[in-house]
Parts: structure tokens; sequence; C-alpha cells
């Protein structure tokens, strides 16, 4: 007996948002080994400061560093491996080359104005001798946080009409208008250019996805 069209319509959204997940922790996992080959030299007694993350991408390193995690938010459960500190990356409460490494995946993009985004990278470059900072590509055409290909091309307001019924995203969380409109101000995708003139010290490495520039990362080593 096939299903009503009612459960079929809810269980869609919900079996592409677990295949992204599913996706999102490979990407993470494979970017994970490419950090530690970058930084072979990486042992336990390495100073890490990861900005703007959680203890989950660090369960792919077999080398567990000296762990400090920033986060503008306190830990959901106690935290075993790092140190936790609340802090804005806009603004860290560290030394100058304080660690050996900075550390960010996936946040520079959610800080907030390009003037955040430059207050964010000044900071990662001031704390840290060497840096490893991922971002997803502006260019590239799915959007993640979005789940929905497509719609990060389109100008803001009419993203803003699109966005509770027209992705993946908005389908599967049902959000409130006003939870849309903080999605968005939240996000501001980074272009190759951009990620350049934030760090102009580093390399801009690419990480592929059937072709396409999926992420960029900025490294200094």
């Amino acid at each position: 007996m096939s299903q009503p069209a009612s459960v079929k319509d809810k269980s869609y959204p919900q079996t592409v948002y677990r295949m992204v997940r599913i996706l999102s922790s490979r990407f993470r996992k494979k970017r994970m080994n490419f950090f530690l080959q970058l930084f072979p030299w990486l042992s336990a007694e390495t100073r890490v400061l990861d900005v703007g993350g959680t203890m989950h991408i660090w369960t792919f390193a077999p080398v567990k560093p000296k762990l400090t995690i920033v986060n503008i938010v306190p830990p959901e459960e106690p935290v075993s491996g790092a140190e936790w500190v609340v802090a804005d990356g806009r603004n860290l409460p560290f030394a100058d080359r304080e660690f050996d490494i900075a550390f960010s995946n996936s946040v520079i993009e959610h800080v907030g104005t390009w003037e955040d985004q430059q207050a964010f990278a000044r900071e990662i470059r001031r704390v840290a001798k060497y840096y490893f900072v991922q971002t997803p590509n502006k260019q590239f055409p799915f959007e993640m946080h979005l789940r929905t290909p497509l719609i990060h091309y389109l100008p803001r307001h009419w993203q803003k009409r699109l966005l509770r019924n027209f992705t993946v995203w908005g389908w599967f969380t049902r959000p409130h208008p006003a939870r849309c409109e903080q999605r968005l101000n939240r996000l501001r995708l980074l272009n190759a250019k951009e990620m350049k003139a934030l760090f102009p010290d580093a390399s801009l490495l690419r990480e592929r996805f059937l072709g396409l520039t999926k992420s960029l990362i900025a490294v200094r080593r």
C-alpha cells in the first residue's frame, strides 16, 4: 500500500536532510585528514586553538593536540580533551602567537558583516604562528546551510521570500519569518578573492567535489 501524500511530503525533506548530514560528516573527516597532512608535526604537545568549533571534528583526529576551543556559547555537556573558552572570535582573549596553530572550520561565514569577517581574520592571524581556516565557496552551486542549490545566487530579498517554503532547510525546520531573517543575517559566504584579501599571508587551497570548488581553505604554515 502506498503512503499518503502528506507522509511522503514530510519524509522527502527529512531524507534529503539526512543525506546532506552524512555527506557533511564525510567532508569533515576528509578535511581533518587533509589538515593532518599539512601539519604532519602535530603532536599531543601542539597548542591548537579551534575558533568557533566543537569537539565533533576532533573525533576524526588520531592525534589529539593540546586543544583550546573558543565559542560564543558554553558547551552543551562537559568537554573532555579540550579547554573551552566562551569568547568572540573577533576579539580573542589571547596573546600574540600564543598558539602554534589556529583552526577554524565553517565559521567565518557566520560572524556577520565584511568588517566582522576582517576582525575575525585579523585575530586568527594574530594569535597563532600558523593557521587553517576553511569556509564554503560562494561560487559552489549547492548551499550547504540551506541544503538547497542555487538559492544563494539570488538577491537577498528574494532569498527571504523563498527561504521557508522553497529550501530543504525551510521544509525541515518550518522556521518563523524572524528566524529566516536571522539565518540570512548570520550568513555571508565568501569567494576566493575575498578569502585572499582576508588572509594575505596564506596559501589558498581548494576542496573539490565533482570537479567544482566546494570549499576554500586559507593556510599559513
